[in-house]
């Protein structure tokens, strides 16, 4: 199982540690935070303790107005869980008993002046990220007018000159050589780079280059949803489908199945082009159009 250690969560969004500094290391599995609230009147049915705990403005006014005795027996039993950690919303101040009791369980405890709605979304956002199921494929990542491709073939076919020349016309490269696909949903795939080839593509015959360095920050983004897969393949006579619409096929990553095209390669062919008008092609599909059947629409037009 994936998983994220409580330092990470404390880099990635600046917290303030007030408690628990020796146990940074303990783990996150969980991608969503959780607001205690019915488990501070003693309801622990389906509490997720392996969960980041957040206390807003509302948790903490609410326990400030409780007495000693009181406010020790709901933290009491909810520290006895061990979850990962707490974090206190909003810079709130007035907290030393939270401290108390996440010293003397070794939990950290942590403080973000961020407002407990935005620090939530941030933060699983980050979770949902980082512990998603992951695989790593061979092949090129591009972002064309907002539509992610995934551009796959044999080695030497082509994928990273295409990226090239789509880069040249406008669009954003992603990732090169090895691209990684992390699956944030039942269907929706994100494609991105493995943090050690970011911004670098590879061209035969000129070498590594970085793409932000010689085309600019715009040419480059760290990820994208994969709603394209493309094959690139030599060419073969006789062997493309020109139907007026071609049957949809797909390939299936994570179990997230992904449109696929195959797009056979031929001296003097507009390889970039071709990617540009499947993409725009897939984008109208999206909308309800279908130049096939407007075609077909004309020609019974016609007959009548």
């Amino acid at each position: 199982m994936k998983s994220v250690t409580v330092e990470n969560i404390v880099k990635a969004f600046k917290l303030e540690v007030l408690a628990g500094g020796d146990r940074l290391d303990r783990e996150i599995t969980r991608s969503k935070a959780h607001r205690p609230g019915l488990e501070f009147v003693g309801y622990f049915d389906y509490f997720p303790m392996n969960r980041v705990q957040v206390l807003g403005r509302k948790e903490i006014t609410y326990l400030l107005q409780q007495t000693v005795e009181e406010r020790r027996l709901h933290i009491g039993n909810i520290v006895k869980y061990h979850p990962p950690c707490f974090v206190v919303t909003t810079g709130l101040q007035e907290i030393p008993f939270l401290e108390m009791y996440c010293d003397q369980e070794g939990i950290p405890l942590l403080r973000t002046p961020d407002k407990t709605t935005e620090f939530l979304t941030k933060l699983d956002g980050y979770l949902l990220k980082a512990l998603a199921p992951e695989m790593s494929i061979h092949g090129v990542c591009v972002n064309v007018s907002g539509i992610g491709v995934l551009l796959r073939g044999r080695s030497g076919i082509g994928k990273s000159e295409t990226a090239h020349t789509l880069i040249g016309r406008g669009h954003r490269f992603v990732a090169d050589d090895i691209v990684v696909l992390k699956k944030l949903g039942p269907s929706t795939l994100l494609g991105t780079h493995n943090t050690i080839t970011r911004e670098f593509l590879a061209l035969r015959s000129v070498g590594l280059i970085n793409v932000v360095r010689q085309y600019g920050r715009t040419a480059f983004q760290d990820e994208t949803r994969i709603v394209l897969d493309i094959e690139l393949t030599p060419w073969e006579d006789k062997a493309l489908n020109n139907d007026l619409e071609v049957a949809e096929q797909f390939t299936e990553y994570l179990g997230v199945k992904i449109p696929h095209i195959e797009l056979q390669l031929q001296p003097g062919r507009d390889t970039s082009g071709l990617i540009e008008a499947a993409a725009n092609n897939w984008y109208l599909k999206q909308l309800g159009y279908s130049a096939a059947e407007e075609f077909m629409s004309r020609l019974e037009d016609e007959a009548l």
